[in-house]
């Protein structure tokens, strides 16, 4: 399915991503290479929200750019199967070996701000992460490993408390439209 299929069939959970939904087409209308990194304004992400089986705990990495833990994700680089990268990203960034899709469409969508900030010694200028999140599931009995070019610490957390250990403030109600969808779905209790 190509990119412009996989965004039309999003539904949106709600009125943001309705809006980003609306953007995220006039984007692809006006860029070709949404793709890749080289746009500089805006580019496709694919992150994972990584549930245990109990559905009750959430697999977060600890990252060394934004300082907070956060999901699994990261740039598309090219590959149009977001679902792909999604799982490549969890393997890459926990060292997990095993990941499923709880449900394999794209889960839900948002164009994410970047700060400015400094990668491998460069400077990164600030620009859009248009993002595709999918909701996948991991057993508890992986064996976990930090992968120090990207994350400093990764670990299961309560569902229920793991905003807790958020530091970045535009990102908490990207996580919590996640859970409420998921248990609107009756995906999670």
């Amino acid at each position: 399915m190509n990119i412009r299929n996989q965004i039309d069939h999003v539904k949106p959970y709600n009125d943001q991503e309705t809006k980003d939904k609306e953007m995220i087409l006039n984007y692809l209308d006006r860029y070709e290479d949404l793709l890749v990194r080289d746009n500089e304004t805006a580019h496709f992400t694919s992150s994972g929200f990584v549930l245990n089986e109990a559905h009750d705990k959430v697999l977060m990495v600890y990252h060394n750019i934004y300082n907070s833990w956060s999901w699994t994700g990261g740039h598309v680089d090219g590959n149009p199967n977001f679902l792909e990268v999604a799982i490549q990203e969890v393997k890459e960034e926990t060292g997990v070996q095993r990941v499923r899709p709880i449900v394999s469409e794209i889960f839900t969508l948002d164009i994410l701000p970047v700060i400015g900030h400094v990668k491998r010694g460069e400077y990164v200028s600030s620009h859009l992460h248009i993002n595709v999140t999918y909701l996948l599931e991991v057993s508890e009995r992986e064996v976990l490993s930090i992968n120090e070019s990207e994350n400093s610490n990764v670990g299961w957390m309560p569902l229920d408390t793991f905003l807790e250990e958020v530091n970045e403030a535009h990102m908490k109600p990207v996580y919590l439209k996640i859970i409420h969808k998921a248990k609107a779905l009756k995906l999670i209790k």
